[in-house]
């Protein structure tokens, strides 16, 4: 149970104390300032890893929660409107594998309309390699899969705005202490990207009392939906639940096909979904990603929204969570790239829609038939791969 003491109005300078009792000790937050309530943001869950024993699980970013897209564009939105305006281009946009791809291509569509900017690439990191050169490698280290990819891009236009970035926005969905984005920012300097004069640290929920990044060497600035601090203290004796062999940054045994690439080897702008299924106006229907295929599959989920469909989007994950708190059950599986490791459905339950539309970039039948069997007759299978 999430606990919440309310000290003030909720204004600028309004301050919420919130904390949950997780089974490996307790985790505290004080919310100095925020857009929206806290508790519509984000809830708490116990990780099954030994270097972070918690986790901030979001209410809006369609990841671990079933949200509806409507929530999710309105959150890129008012992100998006906190990034300054006026930043020298080209403007470089990142987001972070595998939780904040999503997030971040959002953010980048959404900046680009409020601006009317035409010089901005989006180029999320990736654990899947495409075959392809590599701009540049870098570590998270607390995570439960450590090693992340740049890809360089192949269209020659995007190669050379990456090239020449003269502005850098990294979007992530939450910073703790910014060591992973100041990972990454040493990493591009190495691969040659010295031109970068203004960084933009875009997040959904801030807790590095806005030190990130200030020991960069140039200008940073923080743009976040809510601010605060968090403390954890562990329980005397309590051991972390044992946590599966996730941490992989490899090809599979179905590899994906870069003609059909979404974003990992850059996007200039996002061109709309061209088939949406047909599907009754009414319908309560559930929009799936796979691991860091979302962004496809979140644009699928707004067009039947606009069609007049009940939707939620949620998305498939490698991130091991115990059961408990904002995670209220979870469908684990094996991975459809063929990487060999785990995969995990969170807050899903099949009976709750009319239809469940599982998006994968491999083909249909790289998806474990356990995970098919558990979704139930209402599951249709949307291959990125057949399209």
């Amino acid at each position: 149970m999430i606990e919440t003491a309310l000290k003030q109005p909720l204004t600028a300078d309004f301050r919420v104390d919130l904390h949950a009792d997780l089974p490996t000790g307790r985790i505290a937050v004080e919310v100095h300032a925020s857009d929206v309530p806290p508790e519509d943001l984000f809830g708490f869950a116990q990780r099954r890893n030994p270097k972070r024993a918690f986790l901030f699980v979001s209410r809006v970013l369609g990841r671990h929660i079933p949200v509806a897209p409507a929530v999710m564009r309105s959150t890129f939105a008012s992100l998006a409107a906190k990034v300054p305006f006026d930043l020298p281009g080209p403007v470089l946009v990142m987001g972070m594998a595998e939780t904040a791809i999503g997030l971040g291509a959002g953010v980048h569509r959404e900046w680009c309309r409020l601006t009317g900017r035409d010089d901005a690439v989006y180029l999320p990191s990736t654990r899947h390699p495409l075959g392809g050169p590599i701009l540049a490698r870098f570590s998270e280290d607390h995570s439960h899969a450590t090693s992340h990819l740049v890809h360089q891009p192949i269209a020659a236009t995007l190669r050379d705005m990456v090239a020449k970035a003269r502005s850098l926005i990294l979007v992530d969905d939450e910073i703790t202490t910014g060591r992973t984005l100041s990972n990454l920012r040493a990493s591009l300097g190495e691969a040659g990207l010295g031109g970068i004069r203004r960084v933009v640290l875009a997040t959904i929920t801030d807790w590095s009392g806005g030190r990130a990044g200030e020991d960069w060497g140039e200008r940073v600035d923080i743009a976040s939906l809510l601010s605060g601090r968090f403390t954890w203290t562990p329980c005397a004796g309590a051991s972390v639940p044992c946590m599966p062999h996730v941490n992989v940054t490899a090809s599979g045994t179905f590899p994906l096909n870069p003609s059909r690439d979404w974003g990992r080897l850059g996007i200039h702008r996002h061109a709309d979904i061209a088939a949406v299924p047909d599907l009754k106006s009414g319908d309560r229907i559930l929009v799936l990603g796979t691991s860091e295929h979302v962004w496809r599959p979140f644009l699928i989920a707004e067009a039947l929204e606009a069609a007049g469909c009940h939707v939620c989007f949620s998305a498939v994950t490698r991130s091991p969570i115990a059961l408990g708190h904002a995670i209220g059950s979870a469908l684990c599986f094996r991975d459809s790239y063929g990487i060999g490791i785990p995969n995990f459905a969170y807050n899903v339950d099949p009976a709750a829609y009319d239809r469940v539309l599982l998006c994968t970039e491999t083909a249909a039948d790289c998806v474990d038939p356990a995970f098919v069997r558990a979704l139930g007759p209402a599951l249709t299978i949307l291959s990125e791969a057949a399209a």
